[in-house]
């Protein structure tokens, strides 16, 4: 599958929010830049497409690919057939009319994708009635189909087999109304991309919040609607109750309106759908219901993450319940089991079950890593006993320490992410480093009283230096470079009274100099008067206090 979530790295700041609420426990990587800082990345080969952490990155660093653009090039050419989704009315309250009259305008075709609802209702009926199937996992939502075919194959033979409500609709179009014009499909899912590229039977992928976003870009206007209606004029029958399939439970409330008998159980959110899928995926098949109705988004398709909409629960709830009893009006013959259900009789006549089947890819799921290599990963993180292996404090985004180690196992993540491996790393440097510090002022202290003993010395050299006049050429000389080269020392030491390593390595540099010029001095000193006895004593004097200093700092060195 193509990458359809995308990362802006200069965005992200390693809050690991994506993390946090990523149901794909491996679509995340997290990068540790050259400066420190770390971001956290997606692998397309394991992301579902869900779109939660577009939803939560309140940094903006999370953004998705839908085919707007390449769809609005190629309408200039050729016209295309618009399959529109239920959730459309919710989302745009009072511009969804006028967006589709925009397409019509540029000669499109408009077709109800809640029309293709009702066929996957009536494929599922009788396929439930014939028992086609066994016990079933709803499959409208291609966020859970991704999951169930990335993380938990063994579930594909639970996995609805009927197809989607926007690909009943393609079928439809392409072999019963024998049209072959390229299709695209709007609605709010980000995932449909990648289902469309699995059945290649749609060609585009339009999103709410992208086509609004073109549409604005290019000044393209579109008028606002206040009616309450919700019919439409598309160029096929409208759709009944199957216009409701975008909310939660609405497969559901569709199955029951013709079986109220059929045992089904609903779950919906990326925080709750993805825990039970596994847990469904643990149980023993005689304690499945019959129909599993599933969602990734918490509040079904209407508030889907490419909806771009402001509306509140309460409003989408609104909508929905006056398009239920709009679609309920145009059902004639019967109600709630009542009567003959004449669109069903239309699909019994002249549709076949099998043309609406589909296949699934299955996968080969990472393995988990041994018990050996997830304590290999604890013991680099720093948690080395058992309560710190479970400490579950979740600031790294997993739900648990395991389930962080499994990640970086796999190479995922890395131990630096650990907040509590990198507070005890920091806490275990501090004393060392106030150690060290403690160190190189003794050492600083000693180098003061030092210099204070040269200081004296010092005075000793000169007044003999000056006893000594001008014997030769050369020792004034070397006496005036010693002199200064000492007083460097002093002032060294005096202007640098606490020494970091610079500090140190300087000192040392000005001390091997002045040792250089004393042994040249010494060799002058000898043939003088005897001035230069006392010069050789307060030398050797210095000699001695240059030992110690340079013991100090040896100090320092270890």
């Amino acid at each position: 599958m193509n990458e359809l979530i995308i990362v802006k790295p200069e965005k992200c700041t390693g809050c690991n929010s994506c993390v946090r609420n990523c149901p794909a426990p491996e679509a995340n990587t997290v990068k540790k830049l050259d400066n420190g800082k770390f971001i956290v990345s997606v692998n397309p080969d394991k992301c579902i497409a869900c779109g939660e952490c577009v939803r939560t990155c309140t940094r903006g660093a999370r953004d998705y690919i839908d085919d707007t653009e390449e769809c609005m090039s190629f309408l200039i050419k050729e016209k295309l057939i618009l399959i529109v989704s239920p959730a459309v009315k919710a989302a745009l309250p009072t511009k969804w009319k006028g967006v589709l009259d925009w397409f019509k305008g540029q000669g499109c075709t408009i077709y109800d994708g809640a029309f293709g609802a009702d066929i996957c209702t009536w494929a599922h009926l009788r396929s439930i009635e014939q028992h086609t199937f066994g016990n079933i996992v709803t499959q409208q939502c291609s966020a859970i189909v991704k999951y169930i075919e990335t993380y938990q194959p063994q579930m594909l033979q639970n996995l609805s087999p009927i197809h989607s409500p926007a690909c009943c609709s393609a079928i439809f179009i392409k072999k019963y109304l024998r049209r072959n014009n390229h299709i695209a499909y709007l609605s709010t899912c980000i995932a449909k991309k990648a289902e469309f590229a699995d059945t290649e039977l749609i060609d585009y992928n339009l999103t709410i919040d992208k086509l609004m976003d073109y549409f604005e870009r290019n000044g393209i206007s579109i008028p606002v609607d206040t009616s309450e209606g919700y019919e439409y004029r598309f160029d096929d029958q409208q759709g009944q109750v199957g216009s409701v399939y975008s909310r939660p439970g609405g497969f559901r409330d569709n199955l029951w309106l013709h079986d109220p008998d059929i045992n089904i159980a609903t779950s919906e959110g990326v925080h709750k759908v993805y825990d039970e899928l596994n847990m469904y995926a643990k149980m023993q098949e005689s304690k499945h219901p019959q129909v599993f109705d599933v969602l990734s988004c918490e509040f079904g398709c209407n508030v889907g993450p490419a909806a771009k909409t402001d509306q509140t629960l309460f409003d989408v709830m609104d909508v929905m319940r006056k398009v239920e009893n709009e679609a309920k009006n145009r059902r004639k013959s019967g109600f709630m089991g009542r009567g003959e259900d004449k669109l069903l009789k239309r699909f019994d006549e002249e549709l076949r079950p099998s043309d609406f089947v589909r296949s699934y890819k299955s996968t080969v799921p990472t393995p988990l890593p041994s018990q050996q290599q997830l304590d290999s990963v604890f013991k680099k993180m720093g948690k080395l006993t058992q309560e710190d292996k479970e400490y579950n404090c979740h600031a790294c985004g997993f739900k648990t320490c395991k389930d962080m180690a499994v990640a970086i196992s796999r190479g995922l993540n890395l131990p630096e992410n650990c907040i509590v491996h990198a507070k005890s790393t920091m806490g275990s440097a501090q004393p060392a480093a106030l150690g060290s510090s403690a160190d190189l002022e003794a050492v600083a202290s000693e180098c003061r009283e030092i210099s204070e003993k040269l200081k004296l010395d010092i005075e000793n050299i000169t007044s003999s230096t000056d006893m000594i006049g001008e014997s030769t050429s050369a020792t004034k000389e070397r006496v005036s470079v010693v002199k200064d080269l000492l007083q460097n020392v002093v002032s060294f030491c005096s202007d640098n009274p606490t020494m970091d390593s610079d500090s140190v390595d300087q000192l040392i540099g000005i001390l091997n100099t002045t040792i250089e010029a004393f042994s040249a001095l010494d060799d002058n000193v000898n043939i003088t008067t005897e001035s230069s006895e006392a010069i050789n004593k307060s030398v050797t004097k210095i000699n001695s206090l240059v030992e110690s200093i340079n013991k100090a700092l040896g100090k320092s060195a270890e």
